[in-house]
């Protein structure tokens, strides 16, 4: 593939991810402005976010299902229309209701930003190459997320959050039409299998052994990393650490960027050792341990280390999309674009559900004296993430021991 060909899919693909991540996590900096201006809780403002989380993963089975039959030019760039729709609506909403269904619209629309490009790249590239490719177009939803933040508090100085999603809804609209129109059809992006026949290999996926030892620390990992990071890390940062608006959204920044080194370095990294015979799955489980760790030291009170951990945070919280490369080497071809989106759909489901429930937390603690939330209600909202994705990483190990004990078994039968 020439390079001019490499530049007409990596960019339009890239500039819809990156609308996909700003989408995602632009509310952890204008939540003060919805809260003042619509009048949410905390509960109405975890519901809110994560309705983008819960539409998203409704869709993630059908788009995986269309990927594989219509390919990802003619998926993504419908998909998106309906985006640009939400963005719309939840520009011109004057109450919660409207909100919610902009912001669902939103995440529908969305839903195949990333696994689009990594069915295209399932396609274009050899195996082995995934983890690298992949870790590339993450990237692009990195600087979404990072101008999520300070980018978007300074342009708050010049028009207000209807302002900024009007104009969301416009680049929405372009990066449609130029997927539409850039994107090159590619031979072997489209399958001709029945609809019988597509369901069948969803149930292949979902039957698959492979797939149940790592999806559970997985799905935790990563939505954890998306409901604190899109939400509840600007909270923390200001009612916590005592960090004002400004500081807030220039922490943020400073954790999408850590984000951002953490897709191209782990991404390299597990390109790099795959040469040397240790696998992926490797630097991804240990990616997702030290993601672990850092979230406990989170909990416990280090304030001097606020900025280091969050910015580690940001960094090892892009482990677990390592596994997606993991699993598109894991089946056939022709069901990479499945075998991403039926693990995609529960992690979406589990970032709604714990955006929402950290929300319902904290919500149990009365507000402070300032109008925040009280510290406590934090700890025990990511404490009950954490305790979830340290039993998932004892699966993870349990099912790890039990495989490696059946291949000692197989190979030497007389003992």
């Amino acid at each position: 593939m020439t390079i001019a060909m490499l530049m007409r899919v990596f960019i339009p693909f890239a500039l819809g991810y990156f609308l996909s991540y700003l989408y995602r996590t632009v509310n952890a900096v204008i939540a003060p402005d919805l809260v003042s201006d619509i009048g949410l809780d905390a509960a109405s403002l975890g519901l809110l976010t994560s309705a983008y989380f819960l539409t998203f993963a409704a869709a993630q089975l059908p788009v995986g299902l269309l990927l594989d039959r219509y390919g990802p030019r003619r998926v993504e760039s419908g998909l998106l229309l309906i985006a640009a729709v939400g963005a719309l609506v939840f520009a011109l909403a004057e109450d919660v209701t409207l909100l919610l269904v902009g912001r669902a619209l939103i995440g529908f629309g969305v839903s195949a930003c990333l696994m689009a490009a990594f069915k295209a790249f399932s396609t274009w590239f050899p195996p082995e190459r995934l983890p690298l490719a992949n870790a590339v177009q993450m990237v692009s939803g990195g600087i979404g997320a990072l101008t999520a933040t300070a980018p978007v508090e300074a342009a708050l100085g010049v028009t207000d959050w209807r302002g900024i999603f009007m104009i969301l809804a416009a680049l929405t609209f372009a990066a449609a039409l130029l997927i539409f129109l850039a994107v090159p059809e590619v031979e072997g992006s489209r399958s001709t299998e029945s609809l019988k026949e597509q369901l069948q290999g969803i149930r292949t996926i979902y039957s698959s052994p492979a797939f149940w030892r790592i999806a559970p620390l997985s799905i935790l990992t990563q939505s954890g990393a998306m409901a604190i990071g899109g939400l509840w890390s600007g909270p923390w940062l200001h009612d916590v650490a005592g960090y004002d608006r400004t500081r807030v959204a220039e922490t943020l920044l400073l954790i999408a960027l850590a984000m951002i080194v953490g897709y191209i370095s782990l991404g390299a990294a597990a390109d790099r050792l795959r040469r040397r015979g240790i696998p992926p799955i490797r630097v991804a489980s240990t990616g997702m341990v030290i993601f672990i760790a850092v979230q406990l030291l989170l909990i416990l009170p280090w304030k001097p280390l606020v900025l280091p951990l969050w910015m580690l945070f940001g960094f090892f919280g892009t482990s677990g999309v390592l596994t997606y490369a993991v699993l598109s080497q894991a089946f056939p071809r022709h069901l990479s674009g499945r075998a991403n989106t039926a693990l995609n759909l529960p992690v979406f489901v589990a970032a709604f559900a714990i955006q929402w429930a950290i929300g319902a937390v904290i919500g149990l603690w009365p507000e402070t004296a300032d109008g925040g939330y009280d510290p406590t209600g934090y700890r025990a909202g990511f404490g009950i993430v954490l305790a979830l994705q340290v039993l998932a990483l004892g699966w993870f190990w349990y099912e790890g021991r039990k495989e490696k004990s059946l291949r000692t078994a197989v190979s030497e039968p007389g003992e």
